[in-house]
């Protein structure tokens, strides 16, 4: 029997996670390897669910809170071979490429500070990502304002000149 599940994800607004995928026990080691490595100052904490043997949720990370934020979302999906990211002081954009590089990632659902809905399918003997709902609808076309404010948004970031 397969049963459709909304599972939303709690975070506080300014933290930004990564949802992904993975195939390996080792990604816990690999994932924190990239992330540590990838700035100084980032804070972090993931959890990689383990879909065989003892289907643990296994986590790491450098923040305690983080890494139970990542615990408590992960267990709440219940989705074998996907991991959850949650990140301070970083955002996914200095993360991304270098976690999408691990040999044993095998997709990204997202990667943002939005809110997160998760639909899970779930058929009784264990649960799959189906896909996410990464914030809100568009109200419109973006205007010659809207295109000034992005364009200094990424200037006051430090991520154009």
């Amino acid at each position: 029997m397969l049963e459709l599940k909304t599972i939303k994800i709690k975070k506080p607004d300014e933290i930004n996670l990564i949802l992904g995928q993975s195939h390996f026990i080792k990604t816990v080691e690999d994932l924190y390897e990239v992330l540590i490595g990838a700035m100084p100052g980032i804070k972090f904490g993931f959890a990689f669910l383990e879909s065989s043997g003892a289907c643990l949720v296994r986590s790491e990370g450098n923040d305690p809170e983080l890494k139970k934020l990542a615990e408590d979302n992960a267990l709440e999906i219940g989705a074998g071979h996907s991991f959850i990211v949650f990140l301070a002081h970083a955002y996914p954009i200095n993360v991304l490429n270098a976690i999408k590089a691990i040999p044993e990632v095998c997709a990204i659902y997202c990667a943002t500070a939005n809110p997160v809905d998760v639909i899970v399918a779930d058929i009784g003997s264990g649960r799959g990502i189906i896909g996410v709902v990464d914030g809100a609808k568009p109200k419109g076309i973006e205007t010659s304002e809207d295109i000034s404010w992005r364009k200094g948004l990424l200037r006051k970031i430090g991520y154009k000149l």
